[in-house]
Formats: C-alpha cells, sequence, structure tokens
C-alpha cells in the first residue's frame, strides 16, 4: 500500500514537473513573441516616420501621407495596447489624430514639372531612396489589405514617375556636362539612356512625350556635329595621306 502510495506521488511529481515546464515555455514563446512583435512596431514607427520626414522635399499626394501617418498611428496604439507605449504616445496620437482629420486625400496630386530636382549628386541619391522607401512602405501597406488597388495603383504610379524624372533629368544633366567639355560621345550615351527610359514606358504622360521629343532632337543635333567632326577627320587624314605620297613620288632633284 505505501509502495503504491509513493509510485503515485513520484508519478504525480513528474506530471507536475513536465505541467510546469510546459507552462513556463508557453509563458516564455508569449514574451518572445511579444518582444518581437514590440521590436517590429517600433521599427514601423520608426522607418515611416524617417520616410515622412524625407517626404518634405519630394512632391507626394495627400492620399500618400495620410496613409504613412495612419501607419505610424497604428504603430502607436498596437503599442499602447501592449504597454509598451512611451510617456508621450498619447500626445503623438492625438497629434497624428487630428492631422491625419485635416488632411484633404482628393487633392490634385502635384505636377510632375511642380518641382526641381536638387542639383548635387549626393542630394539626387538621397532624393531617389527617398522614393523608393515610400514606393516600399506604400507596397506593404497595399499586401496588408490596408489600401485599394486603385489607390495602390495611382500612388506607385506617381512615384514612379518621380522616379524615373529623376533618373531620366540626372542623365540629361551629365550630358550637357559632357557637351560642355566637348565630350560629345559621352553626351550620346547619356541621351540615349535618358531616350530609352522614356521610350521604355508603357503608358506614357505629357511631360514623358514632351520630353522625349526634346531628347531625340538634342541626340539629332550631337550625331550631326559628330559626323560633321568625323567628315573633318577623314578629309583631314587623306590629305596628309596624299601630301606623303605626293612628297614620297616626286621627282627627285638632282645636284
Amino acid at each position: 500500500m505505501i509502495f503504491t502510495v509513493i509510485i503515485i506521488l513520484i508519478v504525480a511529481l513528474v506530471l507536475m514537473g513536465i505541467i510546469v515546464n510546459a507552462i513556463q515555455q508557453h509563458k516564455n514563446k508569449v514574451e518572445t513573441e511579444r518582444r518581437t512583435e514590440v521590436a517590429k512596431q517600433k521599427n514601423i514607427i520608426e522607418g515611416t516616420e524617417s520616410a515622412l520626414l524625407a517626404s518634405e522635399s519630394i512632391p507626394i499626394t495627400q492620399r500618400l501621407i495620410f496613409i504613412l501617418q495612419r501607419r505610424v498611428l497604428q504603430g502607436l496604439k498596437t503599442l499602447q495596447v501592449m504597454n509598451e507605449s512611451s510617456a508621450d504616445s498619447k500626445e503623438r496620437i492625438k497629434s497624428l489624430e487630428d492631422s491625419i482629420k485635416s488632411l484633404d486625400i482628393n487633392q490634385t496630386p502635384p505636377a510632375e514639372d511642380s518641382f526641381q530636382l536638387p542639383q548635387g549628386d549626393k542630394q539626387v541619391i538621397q532624393f531617389i531612396r527617398g522614393v523608393k522607401t515610400l514606393r516600399a512602405l506604400l507596397r506593404a501597406e497595399f499586401k496588408k489589405g490596408k489600401i485599394e488597388s486603385r489607390v495602390f495603383l495611382a500612388e506607385d504610379k506617381h512615384l514612379e514617375g518621380l522616379q524615373l524624372r529623376a533618373n531620366v533629368d540626372t542623365l540629361v544633366r551629365r550630358g550637357d556636362v559632357s557637351i560642355k567639355n566637348n565630350q560629345l560621345g559621352s553626351a550620346r550615351q547619356c541621351l540615349e539612356k535618358a531616350i530609352g527610359a522614356l521610350s521604355a514606358q508603357p503608358n506614357p504622360t505629357g511631360y514623358m512625350t514632351t520630353k522625349l521629343a526634346q531628347l531625340e532632337d538634342k541626340l539629332k543635333n550631337i550625331e550631326t556635329t559628330l559626323k560633321t567632326a568625323n567628315s573633318r577627320d577623314v578629309a583631314k587624314k587623306e590629305e596628309s595621306e596624299k601630301n606623303e605620297l605626293d612628297e614620297l613620288f616626286a621627282q627627285k632633284k638632282k645636284w
């Protein structure tokens, strides 16, 4: 009898140990998942706020600002529910809610020619990176089902146009510098790349069509100049070779 009781107690202790261990493992798993989610939301908030700050120099729509601010707001509220909000979270949430309410998401998007591309190469690179980041965030919200397909397509097309213009204008600028330095071959390569980028667009805008025509005319002028220069070089070379032959076969003077 005593032996049976001892066996039962041992089994009970083993089962209790297994249960306690399972509960502890579950708690650890939950805590790990919570920390992972907290880190994820903080990254979302920081990354989106950085993109919003960078977008101050990029002509984006009010609707995209709304999408980004809502993304930050949802991240802050998620942290608040998880008891991981900071001391100023309530103020930030209230400020974002007021800002979102004041946005006119139906406002006409900025025109393609309504901004000037930065002059320095470093600033241009930052501009293009900013546009790419905005496109990535927009795509992330679309995959979550937070925005409609038509909205995603319209906003992404606008950002794609900005990215294309930055690339084209940079190539044209480099081409102009090459022309000033009388490096027509390099200038031609820059213009050909810019024309190729514009020609590849399936649904060109008015700006793209006008720019393409301008660049094609500029390229024709460069090619004409190169042909003229080549013709002169060929003529000079032929004249030089003729003079050498005349000198070679000229009648020798007798002394």
